[in-house]
């Protein structure tokens, strides 16, 4: 008896130790993932989607850590983490990677481009992609995959005190802006009275009069309450955005294959998924602002884009644009 019993617990023990070891086995790579969003908001639901699916396809062994709502600092303290490894990924739009291109900012050049797959195609050509390897070189900071696969938007809009209908109706309306010489030239050129804010005062700023309008994607119209105060939502595809899934470039390259194999196929599907969650998040907020009294409409771009071309024109006669840039856009057109 006294022998079963010791075989029953050494059993015990043997199990609990192999059990131990495939747990440890299980989590021997774990990244940690910084965002500025809330876990349920629609781009908290796409980042959480990627992690899920990083576990499954690497049978367990990788895991992605979230750190939602700027938990380990701003834009510009995160992206040092990054650079120094101690963040692996962190969710944004790319273009914060101008910090070491400064080229990179053209990306989201104003009413340039011709629609979404226009732009798409743009960010795929090797003049964008030698933008973002040339990052990658000089920081240690790269892009998984495609960096338009991550919707966000699902596209961008006026909200605005006035009943903007139209290009004419833009002039002298106080704007808010984001501290960027470019979309500063740009809503200037158009005829609109710039003010540049914190993107947290803008509601406020709004109320009091300060400003009359500001661009914003519209998914974080309902969520950011500006309609509250600005009761119209103008679409004008300003220009085109996706989240640039960045990343610490050695600790990418120091996977092993079938690892980064998970880590690419999940940024993939995680990629078809934010269309989804986006498109639909976009309908059903919009329904529910309409519903408050809200009025939408889509004005017309073209002259927006006609008073742009020539902006354009002028910057690249003064050779004030990226070498290689205008040709990269009409190819892609």
């Amino acid at each position: 008896m006294l022998r079963k019993l010791l075989n029953l617990v050494s059993l015990g023990t043997l199990i609990g130790f192999i059990f131990s070891l495939n747990i440890a086995m299980a989590a021997d790579v774990t990244w940690r993932m910084a965002h500025k969003m809330p876990p349920d908001s629609p781009e908290g639901k796409v980042y959480q989607k990627f992690a899920d699916l990083v576990d499954d396809y690497s049978n367990g062994k990788m895991k992605i850590k979230m750190f939602p709502n700027e938990q380990l600092g701003k834009t510009n303290a995160v992206l040092e983490q990054l650079k120094m490894g101690t963040v692996h990924l962190y969710a944004e739009g790319s273009t914060y990677m101008k910090k070491w291109v400064k080229e990179i900012t053209w990306t989201s050049a104003a009413f340039m481009f011709s629609d979404r797959d226009h732009w798409v195609r743009f960010m795929n050509s090797d003049l964008v992609k030698g933008w973002y390897q040339k990052a990658s070189d000089e920081a240690g900071i790269g892009v998984l995959g495609d960096v338009t696969a991550i919707l966000r938007g699902p596209y961008r809009v006026m909200v605005t005190t006035r009943d903007v209908k139209s290009f004419g109706d833009v002039k002298g309306l106080k704007l808010r802006m984001h501290p960027n010489q470019l979309a500063i030239d740009t809503w200037t050129t158009i005829g609109a009275d710039v003010r540049t804010l914190a993107w947290t005062d803008v509601y406020q700023s709004i109320d009091k009069g300060i400003v009359d309008a500001v661009n914003s994607p519209i998914a974080l119209v309902e969520s950011m309450r500006f309609y509250e105060v600005a009761p119209h939502i103008i679409k004008h595809d300003e220009y085109y955005q996706s989240i640039g899934f960045m990343v610490h470039q050695p600790s990418y390259d120091k996977l092993s294959s079938d690892l980064q194999s998970a880590v690419d196929k999940a940024y993939v599907e995680a990629g078809k998924y934010s269309f989804t969650v986006m498109g639909d998040s976009a309908v059903e907020s919009l329904g529910r602002m309409k519903s408050k009294g809200v009025t939408f409409v889509t004005v017309d771009r073209k002259p927006f884009v006609d008073i742009m071309a020539d902006f354009y024109a002028k910057k690249q006669q003064a050779g004030e644009l990226p070498e290689g840039f205008m040709a990269a856009v009409e190819a892609t057109r």
